[in-house]
């Protein structure tokens, strides 16, 4: 009896060796093959590394966020939660003037690289501005490399564009399907 215990023990030894060994010779034969593939079609692709780098680089995409605009109801308190609490440093203010915006006061906040822009209204020109959801509200503007296909993909899919020319002016504003304002921006 005793044999046997030890012919069966020497076995799944041996059965226990050869898996992994098993495992790892199918692993490096997949690795070897797929190595393999992929040179042959590195030899044989017809496009040059660069046309491929530059289709990549010239498609349009969002690049980064430029600014995130806060439409102020109480002037105080934003202030102190903007510049005390969180920090942002006032980097410009300016009054505008023109339709929809005139009398509205603008203030650039900065923390590094993030600009939030808050936006008052005077009172005597609060009915000037429009209704709650215009892009004199709050929005998010949005960064882009190329506004043109996206422009007009966004038409294709149904979405009105604040800005019709947005290729001359290189921004537009659309609401999403939240009712979030989004502000694409192509300027430098």
């Amino acid at each position: 009896m005793k044999v046997i215990m030890k012919a069966n023990t020497s076995h799944r030894t041996k059965k226990n060796h050869s898996l992994p060994s098993l495992i790892w010779k199918t692993c490096f034969l997949v690795a070897f093959i797929l190595a393999g593939t992929n040179y042959s079609f590195a030899q044989t692709s017809d496009s040059s590394p660069s046309e491929i780098d530059k289709v990549s680089t010239e498609e349009a995409r969002v690049t980064g966020l430029k600014y995130i605009s806060v439409h102020v109801l109480e002037l105080e308190k934003t202030l102190k939660l903007y510049r005390e609490i969180l920090g942002f440093k006032m980097a410009d203010a300016e009054v505008l003037h023109g339709p929809g915006l005139e009398g509205m006061l603008v203030m650039k906040l900065k923390a590094d690289d993030l600009t939030i822009g808050l936006s008052l209204t005077a009172p005597e020109f609060i009915d000037t501005i429009g209704p709650i959801g215009n892009t004199n509200h709050n929005h998010f503007m949005l960064k882009v490399n190329d506004i043109v296909p996206i422009g007009d993909k966004l038409k294709k899919e149904g979405y009105e564009l604040e800005n019709e020319n947005y290729a001359r002016d290189k921004y537009t504003f659309f609401v999403g399907p939240n009712g979030e304002i989004i502000g694409l921006s192509a300027w430098d």
